[in-house]
């Protein structure tokens, strides 16, 4: 009898600890990221300098690795301002499309070189952003169904939980009730006997 009391008492603790919380003042909400502006003339020169650096070295390598942050730093210009990136893209493109004969000279028939070049320079500017921005949305659009499946799957197993908890909590009261029941009659004939009823 002891032991199903206290299994009683336990849940209703549960219950009211899990009730108390919800009175507690919400988290306060993340700082506003700031806002990065992009200038196509600055990025440009930037980008424009290293690639400079390494046809002046002459590593094909390095050189492709300065490519693949081109598309990067597209992908970085398109979250704040598309057009922004449109010049950024033309000033890079033009750059290349006038050093191809030096590029050439150092890179060869290097493919992984040239998949990246044609990446950036085989389209107008505007291709080449409207492409990414569409890889970009993608993706997003990806990450969010990712997001609200784990919701999901976090809310059911929530209503799980707390189905089960109800369910134990009624077998608990239905032991609690049938064992006082039980006491109570034993009681009663205990009481019947002794007065010889």
């Amino acid at each position: 009898m002891k032991k199903i009391m206290f299994a009683v008492m336990a849940m209703f603790a549960i219950g009211f600890t899990s009730c108390g919380n919800k009175n507690q003042a919400p988290a306060e909400a993340p700082a506003a990221e700031e806002e990065v502006v992009f200038n196509a003339e600055e990025e440009a020169a930037a980008t424009i300098s290293a690639l400079t650096e390494q046809i002046e070295a002459k590593d094909a390598s390095k050189f492709q690795e300065v490519l693949a942050t081109v598309q990067e730093k597209i992908k970085e210009i398109i979250g704040s301002n598309p057009e922004i990136a449109k010049e950024y893209v033309t000033k890079v493109q033009n750059f290349l499309k006038e050093n191809a004969d030096k590029i050439k000279a150092f890179a060869g028939e290097n493919a992984a070189v040239q998949t990246a070049l044609s990446a950036i320079t085989a389209a107008p500017a505007e291709a080449v952003v409207n492409g990414l921005m569409q890889a970009v949305e993608g993706a997003k659009d990806a990450a969010s169904n990712v997001v609200e499946g784990a919701k999901d799957a976090a809310s059911d197993a929530v209503d799980a939980g707390k189905q089960a908890v109800e369910n134990k909590a009624n077998e608990v009261k239905d032991a609690a009730k049938g064992a006082a029941n039980d006491a109570v009659d034993k009681a009663a004939n205990d009481a019947k006997k002794a007065l010889g009823i």
